[in-house]
């Protein structure tokens, strides 16, 4: 996937300037795919001069004037074909993993560093757990969702599931290296 399907995605879900696409990939689709401010302001540069998307200048009273972005019908074409070619298995690189595989090459003082760096890597992704959860409930109670926010809302747990998963998985390398610490 490049980083212009995943700002189409984020511009028809919600229009908006290089500012707010760049926090809402911090805050959501960033786990999914990652880019900084400048990678976005440089693609949506240049994804204007194609003619993906539009840009209406807003003015705001105290503050400097922005750009709302929008997609164009050459933008959702480019999507669309997109979204029908096939997904490609992606090549799983998790650093991690192979430290925990090093570890039985290292000793135990190395194995207790990668036991404190496991602790601290599980307890992110707790808290990645739990905002995740929270968002849901914020986002997805109470209402009838249409399509979009189905959708979303399908992403999000598959988003919860894996982080399940990461902390089950986690604790279980916990077990492991504290055998052979």
């Amino acid at each position: 996937m490049a980083l212009e399907h995943a700002i189409l995605v984020s511009l028809l879900e919600q229009p908006g300037s290089g500012y707010e696409l760049a926090r809402r990939f911090e805050r959501s689709i960033g786990r999914f795919w990652t880019a900084t401010h400048q990678q976005i302001y440089r693609v949506l540069k240049r994804m204007e001069s194609d003619g993906w998307v539009t840009a209406v200048d807003v003015g705001q009273d105290g503050r400097p004037d922005k750009r709302d972005f929008s997609v164009s019908a050459a933008g959702r074409d480019v999507l669309t074909g997109w979204l029908r070619e096939p997904v490609q298995p992606e090549a799983v690189r998790h650093d991690l993993a192979v430290k925990v595989r090093g570890a039985a090459f290292d000793d135990p003082a190395g194995r207790a560093a990668l036991i404190s760096e496991v602790v601290r890597y599980r307890a992110d992704h707790e808290e990645l757990l739990a905002r995740y959860l929270a968002g849901e409930k914020r986002d997805f109670s109470g209402q009838e969702p249409d399509a979009g926010q189905r959708l979303q809302h399908v992403v999000l747990r598959g988003g919860i599931a894996y982080e399940r998963m990461l902390l089950d998985w986690l604790d279980e390398v916990l077990i492991e290296l504290r055998k052979e610490s």
